[in-house]
């Protein structure tokens, strides 16, 4: 068989024309075609070939025809505006005569950047040669056998007439064994009754229809692997436009489907991994995202110190790896496949997939074979049972790996699926792992930041108030749900002399560790000015100075910081609310800093809240607090609360108020219970804000368990004091402490009297302890020293401080007091 010479073009008639107009070049073809040969036409204007132009040698010239010279026009102006142009144009022969000649000219670039014009004239059909019609027909024969596309011939009862090589290859049977057989015939199902459905309608309507479909066909090696295809039917008609049948073409669309779904499924990826900053959560929508769309079945296993948040072991991992299940999806309902349950540890043998990936930080694809079914039973037998059980044939590991730290691996596993798991889905699953390793990274740097903050927030606020005669209290302290997860609110219950109480609740602007350390110091501040008894107004003016000082301080380190180091302003704002109860007078004194009202129930449950003066958030300096004064009635309830509780998108402030106004309208209940109630009732759902809430069901101390006397400025004084305090306390069977009450009483007298003025007032109040105090009408406050030996006074204070519990000093209205507390055995605090 002689083997056809490739074509070379030799016989094509052919020009270029610079962008001068000048012919570059002149093909053997051209010059059979006008007689001219290269040297007599190249250099030369290519005008000169026309016809009609009036510029050749005169033989055979133009006679001065306009309409000629008007074709030329036009045929060069569509060279000059159009790439490509194709008509026919009068050309003059080297003989001198005119011939029509079609021309196919092409604009084109030139190696010197210049444009020129490719022009070319078919030949015309006797030089095909001899025979060329027959050709043609058996080419037209072949070229539908042999087309690469995969095409089937079908009369109008839609029964199979011819097929191409690639159709027949496709249903894996012969033209010869389907001819005269319909689709459904050949292919049984829906896909062949909906193909059918189509050709019918291309039939009725004569319009071509297109059909995308999806089969598992026989004719291709791996049988049972789905094919994407699309449909293209057309109509076949006779020379007088009848239909005479229709021609299906069908198109492999597989690689271009999974590719777009592979492609929707990393964005999808994009939007539903990492939707919060939980561990788990996050593992668990990776394993979603990837089932059914890639695989059967997958699990998401993380070192267990990651998945509490920590920091993985350094080094690498070798041998045998314990992992913690916190994710795990299926195509099968309640994930029978599991053998480690979520929340569990299971070890994976060092040859398993799982941690060969981890081990080599390499993807692994794997095909579930015989061997390594054996290696599983003997290492992982219930792994293999499971195997087995389901039918697991293709697995790929790949680990999770974020900023160079190993977090844990993610299986994939098909077991429905008939099609093994292929280098394209290894590529999706490194991505779609790589974007959710990301996001667990985030979570596990949030989780653990987060509990620092906690951390570090728990432990300045206190865990449990102490029991207090001046009032019962209860609390509740609910994080915000936000982002940075702890903020600055606080509250703190501080005894006081007298026993009397003060009752705080403050809030920070601002949440994170800058605002809890923030909120520790104010705490503490606070704590100090209450030792130092301090009233309301004047203890938040003291505070006021300390903000603006933290500010400041902030403000400056923040302008020391790099820009892009910078995480907070270096303004600081904060809100508090200070309240002090006596149950001896019943009188509850409250100043605030721009902190909402508090709430008073009265025990008949009548709800108010108490009009103090909204004093300036604290920080702004130089503003005035004023404090309020308020009698409560013994059994009143207290509610202090931060702005968290009330503020609300879905309700106005006023309905916010009202609503706890409704949950404080039961004062008889248990404080654990209203502490319920009011958050179930402003709060049902997680927090936008931090929330601190401190309820205090008021006491009162009796006529029987406080004594006060009016001591006249006269040393005789003393002995006197002695007696009534003695027989006071044989009156509440304390006599165990008369000696030491006795001493303290005639020191504390003696100073008001040597060194104070009048009014002198003594008084007694057992309350759980014994507390002593001497007021006077001086504001000099007295100092503990150490007396040398010579000295004759002096000695007075330390004996307090050595007998007593606690002693102290508090400045009022008319002077100052003096005080001390004795604790009292346990069966005499039991008496009251």
């Amino acid at each position: 068989m002689t083997r056809p010479q490739a074509p070379t073009g030799a016989d094509t008639a052919s020009a270029v024309i610079d962008a001068r107009g000048v012919v570059a070049r002149w093909s053997d073809g051209a010059r059979a075609l006008l007689g001219y040969g290269p040297a007599e036409i190249v250099r030369r204007p290519a005008r000169t070939l026309l016809a009609g132009d009036g510029s050749g040698d005169g033989s055979g010239g133009d006679t001065g025809d306009g309409s000629a010279r008007a074709r030329v026009d036009e045929a060069l102006r569509a060279l000059d505006t159009s790439s490509r142009w194709s008509g026919t144009a009068t050309l003059r022969h080297r003989d001198g005569s005119a011939r029509d000649v079609p021309l196919l000219a092409h604009r084109r670039t030139a190696r010197d950047g210049a444009a020129e014009w490719f022009v070319v004239s078919r030949p015309d059909r006797s030089a095909l040669g001899p025979g060329a019609d027959g050709l043609d027909e058996e080419l037209l024969e072949q070229s539908f056998v042999q087309s690469p596309c995969t095409e089937g011939i079908y009369d109008t009862l839609l029964r199979v007439r011819r097929l191409s090589d690639s159709m027949q290859g496709l249903l894996g049977l012969s033209e010869d064994e389907v001819r005269g057989l319909r689709p459904t015939e050949i292919v049984p199902g829906r896909v062949a009754e909906d193909t059918e459905r189509q050709m019918r309608r291309v039939l009725e309507t004569g319009r071509p229809e297109q059909l995308e479909l999806s089969a598992r066909v026989p004719g291709i090696p791996d049988h049972t692997r789905r094919l994407f295809l699309s449909l293209s039917i057309a109509p076949l008609r006779d020379a007088a436009g009848g239909i005479r049948g229709v021609i299906v073409a069908a198109h492999d669309r597989t690689r271009q489907y999974l590719t777009r779904q592979r492609l929707l499924l990393v964005n999808e990826a994009s939007s539903r991994i990492g939707t919060t900053l939980d561990i788990g959560r996050t593992a668990q929508e990776l394993a979603d995202v990837a089932v059914p769309v890639l695989a059967d079945f997958v699990t998401v296993d993380l070192l267990p110190t990651v998945s509490d948040g920590g920091e993985p072991l350094p080094g690498p991992l070798t041998g045998d790896v314990t992992l913690r299940r916190v994710g795990a999806a299926s195509v099968l309902e309640g994930c029978p496949e599991l053998v480690v349950p979520l929340g569990e540890s299971g070890v994976y043998p060092a040859s398993s997939p799982a941690a060969e990936a981890l081990r080599t930080r390499r993807p692994i694809l794997e095909t579930v074979t015989d061997p390594g079914m054996a290696r599983w039973e003997k290492q992982a037998p219930g792994r293999a049972a499971k195997m087995r059980a389901f039918g697991f044939h293709s697995t790929m590991a790949v680990a999770l790996s974020a900023r160079g730290t190993t977090l844990g691996v993610a299986t994939f596993s098909r077991h429905q699926r008939p099609e093994p798991f292929e280098q394209d889905d290894l590529l999706l699953a490194e991505e779609l792992t790589a974007r959710a390793a990301v996001c667990v990274d985030n979570a596990r740097r949030y989780t653990r930041e987060r509990g620092i903050a906690l951390a570090l927030q728990r432990s300045l606020l206190p865990t449990a108030l102490p029991e207090h005669a001046a009032v019962e209290v209860a609390f509740r302290y609910l994080p915000t749900d936000t982002g940075a997860g702890v903020g600055g609110d606080w509250f703190d219950v501080i005894p006081l002399s007298g026993s009397r109480v003060a009752l705080v609740v403050g809030d920070v602007v601002g949440h994170g560790v800058q605002a809890s350390a923030t909120m520790g110091r104010l705490r503490t501040a606070v704590r100090t000015l209450a030792d130092v008894d301090l009233p309301p107004d004047e203890l938040l003016t003291h505070l006021d100075d300390l903000v603006t000082h933290l500010s400041a301080e902030a403000e400056a380190a923040s302008e020391q910081r790099q820009d892009a180091e910078r995480e907070t302003s270096g303004d600081v704002g904060a809100t508090c609310l200070y309240a002090v109860y006596d149950p001896v007078s019943r009188r509850c004194s409250v100043a605030r800093a721009g902190h909402p009202e508090p709430a008073v129930v009265s025990p008949d449950g009548t709800v108010t809240f108490l009009d103090v003066p909204a004093g300036p958030p604290l920080g702004l300096g130089g503003l005035p607090f004023e404090a309020a004064e308020v009698r409560l009635a013994e059994g009143s309830l207290l509610a202090l609360y931060t702005n968290g509780l009330i503020a609300s998108r879905e309700r106005a402030p006023d309905e916010s108020l009202s609503a706890l106004r409704d949950a404080l309208a039961r004062p008889a209940a248990p404080l654990e219970e209203i502490c319920d109630t009011v958050l179930a009732s402003l709060l049902p759902g997680r927090p936008a804000d931090d929330v601190a809430l401190l309820l205090a069901r008021t006491r009162a101390l009796g006529a029987d368990q406080v004594v006060t006397w009016e001591l006249a400025c006269d040393p005789a004084i003393v002995a006197e004091a002695r007696r009534n305090v003695s027989a006071q306390l044989a009156a509440w069977g304390l006599e165990e402490a008369v000696f030491t009450t006795e001493l303290v009483v005639s020191e504390l007298v003696t100073n008001a009297i040597r060194y104070g003025v009048a009014p002198i007032q003594l008084r007694l109040i057992h309350d759980g302890s014994l507390i002593c105090e001497v007021s006077d009408g001086s504001n000099t406050a007295p100092h503990l020293r150490r007396a040398r030996v010579s000295d004759e006074g002096g000695r007075g204070l330390m004996l307090v401080a050595q007998l007593t519990q606690s002693w102290g000093t508090r400045q009022g209205e008319g002077g100052k007091t003096i005080w001390a507390e004795q604790t009292l055995p346990v069966e005499a605090a039991d008496l009251l």
